[in-house]
């Protein structure tokens, strides 16, 4: 891509996303917003991306929001940042951005290096594993410019950390070590900055290697739907179906039949054939 705030390469099965404005600490643009939204476009319409990886160029991960525009940054009246409502206030660019990443047919990983901050932490939510470098830092940083959790954070902080510790960190505001967003259940694991990025390919390339990419696409979904699910006969009723559909398909047989034969799986679909032929899209698209 020669867009100018991200980078996305493609390479053994792997998609990158790399925030690209180092010279800012990656902070968040309105144009990052609608890059990221085709970014993940084009990994959904790929089919030989298999997992998408999210990273920041430099020294940081995404510093959160630029704040170029002064005291009026986030003041509408000043001129809305989108010309995209949603029940009547302009749409919050965060949510634009992760909610496309939520509907992801392609499991994210996000590799933090570095601050992350504002919108910086709330995107990476909707990603489906958080591994941090030992630089990194957190902060959900918005009471203390005056505002609230954006990108749809207050659905997902509070699913992902619980709510005790998200509102800890939503009402002090503070930044934190990346040893307490592992104490916190904010990230999975913390490494070492050099081995971060190799840290993430080593989970992305056992995913491409070993599993089906509809069956990934669907757990996927299954997963995180579930999460505001009022009760377990929601998961059991859509278990089944999605079981009965895949047992007697050729990604099941492939399945069965390498591990038999002792050999690598060469599953023959893709994440295209799991959403929405066998699992609903999530979350539904009815903003609109």
């Amino acid at each position: 891509m020669t867009d100018r705030t991200i980078a996305l390469e493609v390479a053994d099965r792997i998609a990158t996303i790399t925030l690209d404005r180092p010279e800012r600490l990656n902070a968040f643009t309105p144009g990052m917003a609608g890059e990221l939204v085709e970014a993940f476009d084009r990994t959904d319409a790929d089919d030989d991306v298999r997992v998408v990886i999210v990273t920041g160029r430099g020294r940081a991960f995404c510093a959160g929001a630029d704040l170029g525009g002064g005291s009026g940054t986030f003041d509408p009246a000043r001129g809305p940042r989108t010309t995209e409502t949603i029940d009547g206030s302009p749409r919050d660019l965060g949510g634009v951005a992760s909610l496309r990443i939520a509907a992801s047919r392609k499991p994210v990983i996000a590799a933090i290096n570095g601050p992350s901050v504002g919108v910086g932490a709330t995107m990476t939510l909707p990603m489906d594993v958080r591994i941090a470098a030992e630089s990194a830092r957190f902060g959900f940083v918005f009471a203390r410019r005056g505002l609230v959790p954006e990108a749809a954070s207050s659905w997902f902080l509070p699913r992902v950390v619980g709510i005790s510790q998200a509102m800890e960190w939503v009402a002090t505001g503070r930044v934190f070590p990346a040893s307490e967003a592992l104490s916190g259940r904010l990230v999975s694991r913390v490494v070492p900055d050099a081995a971060l990025i190799d840290t993430a390919r080593e989970i992305a390339a056992e995913i491409a290697a070993n599993t089906s990419a509809v069956a990934v696409a669907a757990a996927r979904h299954m997963l995180w739907s579930m999460l505001g699910s009022p009760s377990p006969w929601d998961a059991h009723r859509l278990d089944s179906k999605v079981i009965a559909t895949l047992g007697g398909s050729p990604e099941a047989a492939e399945g069965v039949a390498s591990f038999l034969e002792k050999r690598p799986p060469v599953f023959p679909g893709s994440a295209r054939d799991a959403i929405p032929g066998i699992v609903p899209e999530w979350p539904a698209p009815r903003w609109r």
